[in-house]
């Protein structure tokens, strides 16, 4: 999900440094879900990522998260802004079929690290036990 297009904080619509925690697309559909039922949860959702396979979800998390992210079955990765505008929908990322599935004018700026985490691991159950009562 990274383009190779480089954005500086001082271009128009750039974004500045943000991480992207990658996810299986199962995972993180449900986790939006649970992110947006709990609405008194900080922030809510930011903008999310799906790739064009529709393999995985990638969410915008604050710079930093990288550093401290250990949740098996996901990636946290720096993207210094590459390839990622805001505020215009047809400035989506260019990487392969790459684009928004919650587009950051539609959405918090960024999802809470630590709400995300509680989301994935909710999600994770979840599947789980639905697939275990087939």
């Amino acid at each position: 999900m990274e383009s190779t297009a480089t954005n500086t904080a001082s271009e128009p619509g750039a974004v500045p440094d943000l991480d992207l925690v990658t996810v299986p697309a199962r995972q993180g559909l449900e986790a939006v879900d649970i992110i947006r039922r709990a609405a008194s949860q900080a922030g809510g959702v930011g903008p999310v990522l799906h790739d064009g396979s529709g393999d995985t979800l990638g969410f915008l998390v604050p710079s930093g998260t990288a550093d401290a992210w250990d949740l098996p079955g996901s990636a946290c990765t720096q993207t210094n802004g590459r390839g990622m505008r805001f505020g215009d929908a047809a400035a989506s990322p260019t990487a392969g079929d790459t684009g928004w599935l919650l587009p950051p004018e539609a959405v918090g700026p960024v999802t809470d690290p630590d709400v995300l985490r509680a989301a994935l691991g909710e999600a994770a159950r979840l599947i789980e036990a639905a697939d275990n009562c087939r």
